[in-house]
């Protein structure tokens, strides 16, 4: 087991996928001066209740590792990250928050690639591009149906799960996927599930 400093968040990181973050909040600057002194990883949980500012905040229990690839101060105090998601993990015991959340965490296998996923991950990606081309009818915030991805099959079935219209409790279910192909199952179903409520989300707008 380890223990990570811990960043819980109001969204999930996904291996592989980058996560821009400004930091102003004097726990987390100590928080990056000692990841930056250290090895260079964090662990991101997503919040269950509470907010990102000022603690007090209750997080599920699995989460990515991120690994600081681009670290920049600005003028009024803040810093702005650049990180990469890695390996996936549980939660084994949340330790003293001094000043800032830590954890022991276990390590979750990685995925495996197997060719014969081919086709469900060709399928899958055609339900999301889909998802993103309707749902920019209604939507702004929205990646666009054209983003290029990763060559990486398994890197790719990660940022399909990130770029499709999903809520972040749908992502979290995403994240505890055991196999690639159950991650790319989950994403087709709960993508086209995003898709049949739009209707009830804008009843004035027929898709």
């Amino acid at each position: 087991m380890d223990a990570l400093p811990m960043f819980p968040l109001g969204s999930v990181l996904f291996p592989g996928n980058l996560l821009p973050l400004q930091i102003f909040e004097p726990r987390y600057l100590t928080m990056l001066r000692d990841v930056a002194g250290g090895n260079g990883r964090f662990g991101v949980v997503l919040i269950e209740r509470g907010f990102e500012v000022g603690g007090g905040d209750q997080r599920f229990p699995i989460g990515t590792v991120a690994t600081v690839e681009q670290l920049q101060p600005t003028a009024d105090g803040r810093v702005r990250l650049l990180a990469r998601g890695g390996d996936r993990f549980d939660v084994v015991r949340w330790l003293p928050e001094d000043p800032y959340p830590c954890a022991e965490v276990r390590t979750l296998p990685a995925l495996e690639w197997s060719s014969e996923q081919l086709s469900h991950l060709a399928e899958t990606e055609r339900t999301v591009r889909r998802a993103l081309v309707v749902t920019s009818e209604y939507r702004a915030d929205l990646w666009p149906s054209d983003v290029k991805l990763s060559d990486d099959p398994v890197t790719r079935s990660w940022q399909l799960a990130w770029i499709s219209p999903l809520g972040a409790l749908d992502q979290l279910a995403l994240l505890r996927s055991s196999s690639v192909g159950e991650l790319l199952e989950h994403t087709a179903r709960l993508t086209t599930e995003a898709l049949d409520l739009l209707p009830m989300q804008f009843p004035d707008d027929p898709v």
